[in-house]
C-alpha cells in the first residue's frame, strides 16, 4: 500500500510503498481510509514536539483524525463487517482498565494512539480495534466526515464540559475560527444557550464563524480584548473556548475571562504563564481537553447526521500532503484539510 511516512524530524513526509496492516488479534479492524485529515498536531510531530511524549521510532506513518471502509475484522468481532462506513475513535483501548470501564476510555492506561505512537491513517489501509470504530450511514462519505475523529471529537469534549457552565445570559469566546474553531462555534450552538463571541485575525475565518454559528465576531487588530469586554459590560466572559494556544492568544483570554471563569485549552504551542495570586484572587479555572471518549463521538455523528455540525473542507491527495501542511503551516488552509488515499 502507498503511505505517507516520517523519517526525520524537521523534513518532509515521504510517499512511499509500504506493507500492508496484518491482523494479529480477534478484535483487530482493518479500515481501508476513505480520508485522512490533517491537524496542526501533525505540524507539531513533524516538528518533533511530541517526540519524548509519544516514544515512537522513525520512521513512521502520521494521521490521526480518520474514517473509511472496513476492509478485513478479526473472528471476535461483532460490532462491523466489511463494507460498513466507519469513523475511527483516535485511541486504540484496553476495554479492561479503571478509566476504560468508568466510560473514561480517553485515559486508558493502555492506549496507543495511530498518528502519534504507531502507524496512523496517512496510507490506504490503517489497523484498529473494534472499540474504535462508529458505524455510519453509507450515505456519509469519509472525506466529508473524517476530521471529526480528531478536531471535531475534541471540540466537541470541551465544549460538553463547558455546556454545565453556560447557562442563558452567559457568553462564550471563541479564540481562533479555523479548522477546530469553526466546529466548536457549531458544537456550542447545538449544546448551549450562551452567546457565542469568536476571535480571529481573518475576516475569512470570521465568515466562516458567523456561518458556523457565531452570534458576534471580533477581528484580532490589538484592541480585540478592550472591545470584548465591552461587549460583556467590562466583566468578561464566563467561558473562554483557546482553539490557538499560542501567539498572545493566552494571555488575550485571561484578560478577558470573569472572575470564577473557565478557560478550555485545546490549541497549545506555547506556556500558560499566570501569577498564581491571580489564579486563586480571581477564582479562576484552567482545563486541559485532549480528544474525548467514544461516546462524545458517537454523540457528535448523532449532531452530524442531524445537520447541526458540518465541516468545510478542502481535499487533497495523499502525494500532496506536504503540500496541504505548508498550506496549513502557512494558514492558506480554512476549515480542515483532507487527505484522499482511495476515492471508494
Amino acid at each position: 500500500m502507498i503511505a505517507a511516512r516520517l523519517h526525520a524530524y524537521h523534513e518532509p513526509l515521504r510517499v512511499e510503498s509500504l506493507a500492508e496492516p496484518a491482523m494479529t488479534g480477534p478484535h483487530d479492524v482493518i479500515v481501508r481510509i476513505g480520508g485522512a485529515g490533517l491537524c496542526r498536531t501533525d505540524l507539531h510531530v513533524q516538528e518533533g514536539q511530541w517526540a519524548e511524549k509519544s516514544g515512537v521510532v522513525l520512521p513512521y506513518t502520521l494521521g490521526h483524525e480518520n474514517a473509511g471502509w472496513v476492509h478485513e475484522v478479526g473472528s471476535a468481532v461483532e460490532n462491523v463487517a466489511p463494507g460498513d462506513t466507519v469513523i475511527v475513535h483516535p485511541l486504540v483501548t484496553c476495554g479492561l482498565c479503571r478509566a476504560c470501564r468508568a466510560g473514561d476510555d480517553v485515559h486508558c492506561e493502555n492506549n496507543v494512539f495511530p498518528g502519534i505512537s504507531v502507524d496512523g491513517g496517512f496510507a490506504q489501509l490503517l489497523k484498529t480495534s473494534a472499540r474504535s470504530v462508529v458505524r455510519l450511514d453509507p450515505a456519509l462519505h469519509p472525506r466529508d466526515i473524517a476530521a471529526l475523529a480528531d478536531a471535531g471529537l475534541t471540540a466537541y469534549h470541551a465544549v460538553r464540559k463547558a455546556a454545565a457552565l453556560l447557562y442563558p445570559g452567559t457568553r462564550a469566546v471563541v479564540i481562533g475560527a479555523g479548522g477546530l474553531g469553526h466546529i466548536g462555534i457549531q458544537c456550542l450552538k447545538a449544546l448551549t444557550p450562551a452567546e457565542i463571541i469568536v476571535l480571529d485575525p481573518s475576516e475569512e475565518a470570521l465568515a466562516l464563524a458567523r456561518e458556523s454559528g457565531a452570534d458576534r465576531t471580533v477581528r484580532v487588530d490589538g484592541s480585540h480584548v478592550e472591545t470584548v469586554l465591552e461587549m460583556t459590560d467590562g466583566r468578561g466572559a464566563e467561558v473562554i473556548v483557546d482553539f490557538v494556544g499560542e501567539r498572545g492568544a493566552i494571555e488575550d483570554g485571561v484578560g478577558m475571562l470573569r472572575q470564577a471563569g473557565s478557560y478550555f485549552v485545546i490549541g497549545y504551542g506555547e506556556n500558560v504563564d499566570v501569577p498564581t495570586i491571580d489564579i486563586i484572587s480571581r477564582e479562576i479555572n484552567f482545563i486541559g481537553n485532549l480528544v474525548g471518549s467514544y461516546n462524545d463521538l458517537a454523540e457528535l455523528m448523532t449532531l452530524t447526521a442531524q445537520g447541526r455540525v458540518t465541516l468545510h473542507t478542502s481535499t487533497y491527495p495523499l502525494d500532496a500532503v506536504n503540500d496541504a501542511m505548508a498550506d496549513l503551516d502557512q494558514g492558506r488552509l480554512h476549515g480542515r484539510g483532507i487527505l484522499v488515499a482511495d476515492a471508494g
